[in-house]
């Protein structure tokens, strides 16, 4: 292995690889982890390629799945570049000492983008600065949509996250060669990152590969197949071809991307419409991943750190009004969400109790966010015998409307709030101590297991970042569950009051009791 500062090689157990040099860490771009997924292996389990000869150019972002463009209502927000090409199972390493002497601390990104978005080529999730700290950080791509989470007869389901778990498998076997201890691997990844994250972690097949892993915004969950056959069939039936692979994969790529996007307009989180999702196949996902977490045993030795937003729900419902259209619903946006929820009247009722000047749009943004996510989350820390760690984000956008918004974080996170991307999200003047402050936590955890705060434990301890916490000194709030609390979810803005209504398992997610 050379690595000199205009043209690193590493010589990797797949091939040799050239990166190049980028304010002192070594970039190494678009390495291929498994063959290109189309042709005949489209909408098949990855395959892993042969050693290559010579060597990689990796000096540039390699293909980015298939995938719609984001609304014009998103795409202010939010970006999604597109790298054209078949190649798009690649994946990005940055590292601070290309050699296999250095055995540092890895951490493997997993983007959001409720699995029909995103790429490792975003902006924000540029590893410089995990680099920069003395951490080896990978970032992945995955098939995405109907190309990676579609279910059909004809191919085994859950393409994208065998892809995956194929990425993982080479991350174990090669990082190495990049300075990277595979003994020490940390998962991150927000939203469908983390949803994907505790599959993952509760797979066979990644057993002892992972020894942390961090969830943001996104608690481990299986969808339920009629769900995500529903999105197929509705596909199936705009472009007039069975609900099978091999009529799929005869259509124009263009056309699918198109007519996923059509069918899926009304697959919010809040909405709660048909959606692609992971599902239990009885090979990667033998049983719901919440359920393998919680009594099944599954990723035993796993540390864990996992949080969420303070308002969530706010980049659901901002885009194109839908905050002020909930509003103007009332009762009906109430039914509706205690539909979502499975819960009754009294559910919504005592979110009123707590906060009688809340618009309409919040108490159900709330209310949904708690069910989908908060919930499921305490319900892991809880049942975990691992150390777990638990944070919340609160400090609100810049931007109007926004608060402290689903993946305002991740500029925080990964030190990048100084890139345009980022700021379309949080506007102007985010402030840097923050970022310090968030991004050193991620990095503690991987390298010691300890982000800086206590683990979760009978108290229930919430980091709580960008806010002033009763705790000002190490900005600890806490939360705990109450007797009337096991009949409500309720949701506090103080950092200090925030009681969740406790868990009840069940064999797809927690749910409402009553």
């Amino acid at each position: 292995m050379t690595a000199d500062q205009t043209d690193p090689v590493v010589r990797s157990p797949y091939g040799a690889v050239r990166g190049r040099y980028e304010r002192g860490v070594a970039v190494f771009r678009g390495i291929p982890y498994a063959a290109p997924p189309f042709g005949p292996r489209r909408f098949r389990p990855p395959v892993p390629l042969p050693p290559w000869d010579g060597v990689h150019d990796a000096d540039a972002f390699g293909p980015t799945p298939p995938k719609p463009p984001y609304s014009e209502a998103f795409a202010h927000y939010l970006s999604d570049p597109v790298v054209p090409g078949d190649d798009c199972l690649n994946l990005n390493v940055w590292t601070p000492e290309p050699d296999p002497e250095a055995r540092l601390p890895v951490l493997v990104w997993l983007h959001g983008g409720a699995l029909t978005r995103g790429s490792s080529a975003v902006p924000v999730y540029d590893g410089h600065a995990f680099a920069r700290d003395g951490v080896v950080c990978v970032s992945i791509n995955y098939r995405l949509g109907v190309e990676g989470y579609g279910l059909f007869p004809d191919t085994p389901p859950n393409p994208g996250l065998r892809d995956q778990i194929a990425a993982l498998t080479w991350v174990h076997e090669a990082i190495e060669a990049f300075g990277g201890d595979p003994g020490r691997i940390t998962l991150f990844g927000q939203s469908a990152g983390a949803i994907s994250i505790g599959a993952l972690i509760a797979a066979p097949q990644t057993q002892g590969l992972v020894r942390r892993a961090v969830l943001q915004s996104g608690p481990p969950e299986a969808s339920e197949r009629a769900k995500v056959r529903r999105m197929v069939r509705r596909m199936a039936t705009r472009l007039k071809i069975p609900a099978t692979a091999e009529a799929f994969a005869a259509v124009d790529r263009d056309l699918l991307l198109h007519t996923q996007a059509e069918v899926g307009k009304l697959s919010s989180p809040v909405v709660g419409g048909p959606a692609f999702g992971i599902v239990i196949d009885g090979d990667t996902v033998p049983r719901d991943p919440l359920e393998a977490l919680t009594v099944g045993g599954a990723a035993a030795g796993v540390e864990l750190m996992m949080g969420w937003t303070r308002d969530e729900y706010r980049l659901w419902l901002v885009p194109g009004g839908l905050l002020d259209r909930v509003d103007r619903l009332g009762a009906v946006a109430f039914a509706a969400a205690m539909a979502r929820c499975h819960c009754g009247s009294e559910v919504p009722r005592g979110y009123r109790a707590l906060h009688a000047e809340a618009r309409t749009a919040d108490i159900v943004g709330q209310l949904v966010t708690d069910h989908l996510l908060r919930i499921p989350l305490h319900h892991l820390a809880d049942a975990r015998t691992e150390p777990s760690y638990v944070y919340e984000f609160a400090w609100p956008s810049n931007l109007p409307d926004l608060g402290s918004c689903h993946a305002l974080e991740l500029g925080f996170v990964f030190d990048t709030g100084d890139a345009p991307e980022s700021r379309k999200l949080a506007g102007e003047g985010a402030p840097q101590d923050l970022a310090d402050a968030m991004h050193a936590a991620w990095v503690r955890f991987a390298r010691d297991g300890d982000p800086g705060w206590e683990r979760w434990d009978a108290a229930h301890p919430v980091r709580v970042f960008g806010d002033r916490a009763p705790d000002a000194e190490n900005g600890v709030a806490y939360t705990g569950y109450g007797p009337r609390d096991r009949e409500l979810a309720l949701w506090a803005t103080d950092a200090a009051a925030v009681t969740l209504e406790e868990p009840v398992p069940t064999g797809r997610r927690s749910r409402w009791r009553g």
